[in-house]
């Protein structure tokens, strides 16, 4: 059964800005985030926009907002082949725990200006 769903859609370019400050990444991304990101190069602001949005789609699709918790109770990883998965911490897996959340499905993908994402929760 799906038990909510979310999309999100970010700017690239006002990413990159909001990366150049360490407070904003620290603030948003945990460190293995910000490490994925960061080896990712050129793509670095794209794989950032790519991870917010999907934080984004995350709090959407659990109908909240933020009022909860904090971004970094949200962390998006990558499995051995490279798919983005989902990881919660705090407020937040209590709240998937409470709802019967078995499996989040986590899509992103960008361009050469947006990164979108989007969230599916099955239970």
């Amino acid at each position: 059964m799906i038990l909510g769903i979310g999309v999100d859609i970010v700017e690239i370019g006002r990413m990159r800005k909001a990366v150049a400050k360490e407070a904003f990444v620290k603030r948003v991304f945990t460190e293995a985030e910000a490490a994925y990101c960061r080896s990712r190069g050129a793509g670095m602001a794209e794989s950032f926009a790519g991870r917010f949005a999907a934080k984004e789609a995350v709090l959407k699709a659990f109908g909240t907002g933020l009022r909860e918790g904090r971004l970094l109770d949200i962390e998006i990883v990558n499995d051995e082949l490279g798919c983005p998965k989902l990881l919660l911490y705090g407020a937040f897996r209590d709240m998937a725990e409470a709802r019967g959340l078995k499996h989040a499905w986590i899509s992103i993908s960008h361009a050469r200006e947006h990164a979108v994402a989007q969230c599916v929760f099955e239970g």
